[in-house]
């Protein structure tokens, strides 16, 4: 999955709201009360590129503008939404029917079609359009209508995810279908059949929603909330200490400092979300697989669970985390210096100047980036140095921002983030296939290796579990011998909010979150605290 870039922000701005959402509510239950409890301030650290499906936007789910033919429940087990039932599978795989929900309206009032779900599919498909996860509908061979309620898509080939990817949101095609799917106003001015509709968004700073009025589901008690962008970590968790927001995305350190704060509540997602670094092939250092064999090796994974993520989290020995079906127990192994020097030795990189390795005059040096204002990417990023240099690598890190680093992926080293949820195929394909190499945030890294295309081409492209487990098991072993990352960490997600409403739950969550993720991804089903 893809890095979001991550904003400057105008952090010291207040955000203001039609009614105070940070005042706690009395026990009289009066009209005030009642007003604070409907609108929600929300702090999270970055803000998407676009709004529009048609470029990504929501394309994983939890959009509150809109919604897909399919949404998943709090386990992440799939559901209607805009399709009346879960699709109806013929042709051994290859058809999938789905028949839309009866009476359901856009926010401007006009009906969803068929129609609309064909257009929004056909134009991602587009290789005009900009989207950058074509890939994950790379089995789609045709889309069509069938009449104004039914929708059948055809596959090239069986694909055992594929329903998974219908959660896709839906967009108009009378307004979308008039613009330039890549620069139209539509990608700033949505229109969906969410449970909630944009009324401002200024870049930097916030975006605020209110209830649609249309809406085909149970109308949300919260009748507005607004995503404040906050980039920095310590100024959100202030502005939280002082009421300003009423819940945040926070690191562990900072979320730690909440915890005797009988007003709020800590809530901690699992999830797929691990920082890694790429270790591009075309680099001079970082090109040899002996050198990224040893960083490997090098890394002291427990220590960074402990130390910099205090805990809220899991080594990361692969892209999978350690508690997925999916995963290779036999890829786990420990920190192992003696085999790094081993390694180094033998691929001919002897100590030199300063303890650093060289080899045929080129030092075992390379410089390795990672987004400003992340805090925790940053102390990833220096215990990682710390590693290396005892193994003989000096890694020099550099923090920038994402307009300064995306130039520079193809050749230099980078603290990433990754990882998507609801099948391996998601994420693994974008992460290492080697004809996504170069194609934006995927495969950063340029891996290329021969076998893990193969395992990904034949996890994809099979319903059979064995035959699925077999193959995520030959590339996750092939990653160890081979790596193209150091994966280190998976992080588990904390979300500190004001302890005024019931309903509120967590999901296992994909790398990006925050935004759509955390415990407001159901606030349309929230409920103030009697």
């Amino acid at each position: 999955m893809t890095t979001r870039r991550i904003r400057s922000a105008a952090v010291a701005a207040a955000v203001a709201v039609g009614v105070t959402a940070c005042s706690a509510p009395g026990g009289g239950g009066t009209d005030d009360d009642a007003g604070a409890a409907a609108s929600v301030v929300i702090g999270v650290g970055s803000e998407p590129d676009t709004l529009s499906p048609l470029l990504g936007y929501g394309k994983d789910g939890n959009s509150k503008i809109f919604d897909g033919l399919l949404a998943r429940d709090t386990g992440l087990k799939l559901k209607p939404a805009l399709a009346a039932a879960l699709p109806k599978i013929a042709d051994g795989g290859l058809t999938y029917t789905y028949t839309l929900r009866k009476g359901v309206k856009f926010s401007d009032g006009e009906p969803l079609t068929a129609q609309d779900v064909v257009y929004t599919y056909r134009t991602v498909l587009d290789e005009k359009t900009n989207y950058t996860a074509r890939s994950e509908l790379d089995a789609v061979k045709d889309v069509r209508a069938t009449g104004d309620d039914t929708v059948v898509f055809t596959l090239k080939y069986p694909y055992a995810a594929f329903a998974a990817r219908t959660v896709l949101p839906v967009v108009p095609e009378h307004l979308a279908g008039g613009q330039d799917p890549n620069t139209g106003d539509f990608n700033t001015k949505p229109v969906g059949t969410g449970p909630y509709v944009l009324t401002n968004w200024s870049k930097g700073e916030k975006l605020a929603f209110k209830a649609n009025p249309h809406y085909w589901g149970d109308k949300p008690t919260v009748k507005s909330f607004t995503m404040a962008v906050v980039a920095d970590d310590n100024v959100r968790a202030t502005r939280l200490r002082s009421g300003d927001l009423d819940g945040a995305v926070l690191p562990p350190n900072l979320a730690a400092t909440f915890k005797n704060d009988e007003g709020k509540r800590t809530y901690e997602a699992r999830s797929y979300d691990f920082r890694a670094v790429t270790l591009p092939t075309s680099g001079k250092v970082t090109g040899d697989r002996a050198i990224r064999r040893a960083l490997d090796a090098a890394v002291d994974r427990r220590a960074m669970v402990d130390k910099i993520l205090d805990g809220a989290g899991r080594p990361a020995y692969g892209p999978l985390p350690v508690d997925d079906p999916w995963y290779e127990r036999a890829i786990e192994r420990p920190r192992d210096l003696a085999k790094a020097e081993r390694l180094l030795d033998e691929a001919g990189w002897k100590a030199g100047s300063g303890g650093i390795r060289a080899k045929d005059g080129q030092r075992a040096s390379f410089t390795l980036y990672y987004p400003s204002g992340d805090k925790v990417r940053q102390d990833h990023a220096l215990a990682y140095a710390s590693d290396a240099k005892k193994a003989g690598i000096e890694v020099k890190v550099e923090g920038a921002t994402w307009e300064v680093i995306e130039p520079r992926m193809g050749r230099d080293a980078v603290l990433a983030g990754f990882g998507s949820v609801g099948d391996p195929d998601f994420g693994l394909y974008t992460l290492l296939h080697s004809s996504l190499a170069g194609d934006g945030f995927n495969n950063m890294a340029h891996y290329d290796d021969p076998a893990v295309d193969q395992a990904l081409d034949a996890g994809r492209r099979t319903q059979d579990p064995k035959t699925r487990a077999a193959a995520y098991g030959k590339l996750q072993k092939a990653l160890v011998e081979n790596p193209g990352y150091t994966f280190l960490t998976h992080i588990d997600h904390l979300y500190v909010l004001a302890d005024r409403w019931d309903g509120l739950t967590t999901q296992l969550e994909p790398h990006e979150h925050g935004f759509a993720s955390g415990p407001w991804w159901n606030i349309e089903d929230w409920q103030p605290k009697k």
